[in-house]
């Protein structure tokens, strides 16, 4: 925030860019005024209403490609566990932001877990 460039402004970053994919909302959006922010919206949504705020074109096409080997909770669990990493790396304390290693080990163990089918409920 108008401070000098950094690796924690990339996971921040790379954390709303993850929001937007997943929601299909943008942080500029009208629904987003006062103190009611994407990462807001997303973080009161969970861990409930985790299919209302997916974006369901992007589930459709996900859908079809990988979820057959997974059952509804599963897929859940998985897109939680997304929204959350989305969520930490939004964080607004750069330090309470994970590194970028991390998130990359995280997101791959999600990968591997909805490929495989095995879940984590």
């Amino acid at each position: 925030m108008g401070g000098e460039p950094s690796t924690s402004g990339d996971v921040y970053s790379f954390g709303i860019l993850l929001l937007e994919m997943f929601t299909g909302r943008r942080p500029t959006e009208e629904l987003f005024k006062d103190d009611l922010t994407l990462h807001n919206f997303v973080k009161l949504a969970l861990p409930g209403r985790v299919m209302e705020i997916l974006d369901q074109s992007v589930f459709k096409e996900v859908e079809e490609r990988c979820w057959s080997n997974c059952t509804s909770a599963e897929m859940s669990e998985c897109l939680m566990l997304v929204f959350h990493i989305s969520l930490a790396c939004s964080s607004a304390s750069p330090k309470d932001r994970p590194d970028m290693r991390r998130v990359a080990q995280d997101l791959l163990s999600i990968r591997d877990k909805v490929l495989l089918g095995t879940g984590t409920t």
